[in-house]
């Protein structure tokens, strides 16, 4: 792999040579381009398309004055390009003047394009006499937005939602939070109201949902001078918090259980800061502007007790920060009987007919079985014994993520062509929510976002169960920010979410309505729920480059691209680190993986 990117680098530094020579004057003595820009200057994706204008002027003071002058732009990539035709020249006192405003449906191509002027004058039509790039590259940030799609040397995404047994509004996957408070300094879990009242709630919590499928503890510290001047005392808080647990008859496999802590760390006290009421907007954008400012733990602390009120605020909220944070995934206890697991094998080899297993006990098999092969198998039998939504539904979702394990295009656009037939025959019998979102979500990979984007839109209406329309609602949020739609994009995303991919494409929405500050709060969420996954440090990377912080632009964009092989290749050529692109700083971040 790394010989690839060593190619591929290769050829970026001398495809930008021969570009930049390119972009010099043929005839020297001349420079009838000089005056030729483009507006805006970063040329932006917005709502599929491309708009810019080009404008300038060419003097005419000597006998160096253009001949027959004439200008033609032209949009080129490595292996294609885009004559934008020419630009109409308006003989003036002394002068040529020109502006003409352009605009195109955007292709995937022109990302890494140039926009150029050319200039003809004379005799010879063919050959241009001089040339000058007008922009680099064209900036599709919100093409970032994550809507399932695969990308090289990512976790594949899940995509389609099952119809969950029982009900077509219940969904069985749950997220409980749980904090044990310690006294200042303290590491020793003290019983009182408070932590008795959050131990009742696990247990409770836990009945419902026996099926853990993990537990993370993160232990934390107040910025109090009694917690402490390392990350020691947040560790024990979280061991202590585990003892506490298995002590108090929690006893939890030691592969789903994962420990850490986090100190001199800001993050908790901004999460416990968005909440508090006792504050303007005016007073917490001013602590926001601080904790954003990207300085040290300790110069940002110094800052925050010099603003009038600090000392309220952190007697608020100080004391929530010694904590253990427990979060825990569960789910009910899956699956069939022993008697029932063994009328359904004798079912599958049969006719199914007259199995003694009622429908609602087959889609449960369908559900809980964890192999896609397997769950093929059962819908598929399903819906020849029951002229129902749930098999023909829930089997169309086998296929999706079926095409999403297969690298063959054909394989893939076959599987979502049957899929397609099942969710049409699951219409047919009713009006349903989830059929609806999973044909959105197959357009959306096939990528007609705006015909998706209508499908999701009749869905949402459909049900109020809270479960499925956060699903739903977040990849219409993600559809927004790619229509453009930037602030109504940040409207969607107004849910409890634990995947990385949510809280990025949430900060993504937060980030192109010129919302920093939420959305740097949302893509270090990003982070922490996924610290593998490098598309929050991207976004914090796209945050530091917008306020100007070389810096911490190469602090996250390192981390970003060491997650990720596709946004290696993205940091390349996005026009958002253009400025910082020109220094040696960036591409020492790069070296590394070049050496290796």
């Amino acid at each position: 792999m790394f010989n690839r990117l060593f190619l591929k680098t290769i050829l970026f530094f001398l495809t930008a040579f021969m570009l930049i020579s390119c972009g010099s004057r043929i005839v020297p003595e001349s420079n009838f381009l000089e005056n030729s820009k483009v507006v805006p200057s970063k040329i932006v994706f917005q709502r599929d398309s491309v708009s810019f204008q080009v404008s300038g002027e060419i003097p005419i003071v000597s006998a160096l004055s253009p001949k027959n002058p004439r200008i033609e732009i032209s949009l080129r990539g490595s292996e294609r390009s885009l004559d934008l035709g020419e630009v109409v020249l308006q003989k003036l006192v002394g002068k040529y003047s020109y502006k003409k405003d352009f605009k195109f449906k955007y292709e995937s191509w022109m990302e890494s394009s140039v926009l150029e002027a050319l200039f003809f004058q004379g005799k010879n039509i063919d050959k241009p006499a001089e040339k000058k790039i007008l922009a680099k590259g064209i900036i599709t940030t919100p093409l970032l937005a994550k809507v399932g799609k695969v990308s090289p040397d990512e976790p594949i995404p899940q995509v389609g939602l099952f119809i969950p047994t029982g009900s077509l509004d219940k969904d069985l996957s749950r997220y409980g939070e749980f904090s044990i408070l310690f006294r200042e300094g303290s590491f020793k879990v003290e019983g009182g109201n408070q932590n008795d009242k959050v131990l009742d709630s696990l247990k409770n919590f836990i009945l419902l949902f026996p099926s853990i499928s993990s537990v993370k503890i993160t232990g934390t510290q107040s910025p109090e001078s009694a917690e402490g001047r390392s990350s020691k005392l947040g560790m024990d808080r979280a061991k202590a918090a585990l003892d506490y647990l298995n002590n108090s008859n929690f006893l939890f496999e030691d592969s789903l259980v994962e420990i850490s802590s986090r100190w001199n760390d800001w993050f908790d006290f901004r999460l416990l800061l968005r909440d508090y009421d006792k504050l303007s907007t005016q007073k917490k954008d001013q602590l926001y502007s601080i904790l954003l400012n990207g300085k040290d733990y300790q110069s940002q602390s110094s800052e925050l007790r010099s603003i009038n009120g600090f000392g309220q605020v952190s007697k608020d909220l100080f004391p929530k920060l010694r904590s253990a944070k427990i979060e825990i995934f569960a789910k009910p206890l899956p699956g069939l009987n022993q008697e029932q697991a063994s009328k359904l094998k004798e079912a599958l080899v049969g006719t199914g007919v007259n199995s003694g297993l009622s429908q609602i006990e087959w889609a449960i098999a369908g559900e809980s079985s964890p192999r896609l092969e397997d769950k093929e198998e059962i819908y598929s039998k399903m819906t020849e014994l029951y002229r129902s939504v749930i098999p023909y539904n829930n089997l169309a979702v086998v296929k999706m993520r079926q095409a999403q394990r297969t690298l063959d295009p054909e394989r893939k656009a076959l599987l979502w062509e049957e899929a397609n037939r099942l969710l049409e025959q699951a219409a047919r019998i009713d009006n349903n929510p989830y059929v609806l979102h999973n044909q959105g979500q197959i357009l959306v990979l096939q990528g007609y976002a705006w015909e998706a984007y209508k499908k999701l839109s009749d869905a949402s209406v459909l049900t109020k169960n809270e479960d499925f329309i956060k699903s739903n609602e977040s990849l219409r949020g993600a559809l927004d920010i790619i229509r453009g739609d930037y602030k109504l994009a940040t409207l969607r995303f107004q849910y409890q979410y634990s995947d990385p991919k949510d809280f990025f494409n949430k900060g993504l929405a937060y980030f192109m309505s010129g919302d920093y500050a939420n959305a740097s709060l949302s893509f270090e969420e990003s982070v922490t729920a996924g610290r593998s996954y490098g598309y929050g440090y991207y976004g914090l990377a796209l945050i530091a480059a917008a306020s100007g912080q070389k810096e911490v632009v190469l602090i996250h964009l390192k981390a970003a691209i060491d997650a990720s092989e596709v946004l290696y290749q993205r940091a390349l050529i996005d026009p958002e680190f253009e400025e910082i692109r020109e220094t040696q700083e960036f591409f020492e971040i790069f070296r590394p993986d070049l050496e290796n």
